[in-house]
């Protein structure tokens, strides 16, 4: 059904309904590619809607959960074994699915949509969103570790490099990626000499939530879903 553009763009949380009055009278906001106009209408569900040129979330069925992934739970919505998953985890009964994943043997925040457009962009390598994890290894971390993570380590599936690193203790430090390969924090470690024996992602892009208990989900701000758009769309420029 189609509605007033700003009246949508509020809905979105964008902001108040003058203000984005505002932005369409600028030419800031476009529908499928065309600069709207003020009095536009359009589909929320169908119609793409960009603001600056970067594509904004207004369709009122997309939902967003932030779960803190307990050690033991399967980062998918099905498991052949049957173990619990990340998806049974979720007090809606809307179809949701984990985006991107989180060993069985790891911990911390994982996204679970049914945004498909947000998903391929969070996990494409191109898009280089950050994953933020707090390891544990064994032996005596170094300034060398970290210097070794950083300028890069052989895998079987390629070099794989840390954005950031932070040692925190002799054994723990904080590595930051922009990929998704499997279990890669993981090899990564083990690949200097330092088996790792836990691991927690604490942040997903712009997602950081050190309140939200282990087990436990929430559903997304709607500032938190425009920041994750707005992640995606610094590599791309849409």
């Amino acid at each position: 059904m189609d509605e007033k553009l700003q009246k949508v763009l509020a809905a979105a949380g964008i902001a108040s309904r003058r203000k984005c009055e505002e932005y369409i009278a600028a030419g800031r906001v476009s529908v499928n590619g065309n600069i709207a106009t003020t009095g536009s209408r359009v589909d929320a569900q169908s119609d793409i809607i960009c603001i600056d040129g970067k594509r904004i979330p207004v369709d009122p069925s997309l939902t967003y959960y932030l779960l803190n992934k307990e050690r033991g739970i399967v980062s998918s919505a099905s498991d052949p074994y049957g173990r619990p998953t990340v998806v049974g985890c979720m007090p809606s009964d809307i179809r949701l699915f984990p985006v991107g994943r989180l060993d069985v043997d790891s911990e911390g925040l994982i996204l679970l949509t049914n945004d498909g457009f947000l998903t391929h962009r969070l996990t494409h390598p191109s898009y280089g969103v950050e994953k933020e994890y707090l390891v544990q290894v064994e032996g005596t971390l170094s300034r060398n570790d970290s210097t070794k993570l950083k300028k890069g380590i052989e895998l079987e599936d390629g070099t794989a490099y840390a954005i950031h690193v932070r040692i925190l203790s002799p054994d723990s430090m904080t590595v930051t990626v922009a990929e998704g390969r499997n279990r890669l924090v993981r090899r990564m470690c083990e690949a200097i000499g330092h088996p790792v024996t836990r691991l927690i992602r604490i942040r997903i892009g712009p997602l950081v939530d050190r309140s939200l208990s282990p087990g436990h989900s929430r559903l997304l701000t709607d500032r938190e879903v425009l920041a994750l758009y707005d992640a995606v769309a610094k590599k791309s420029g849409t």
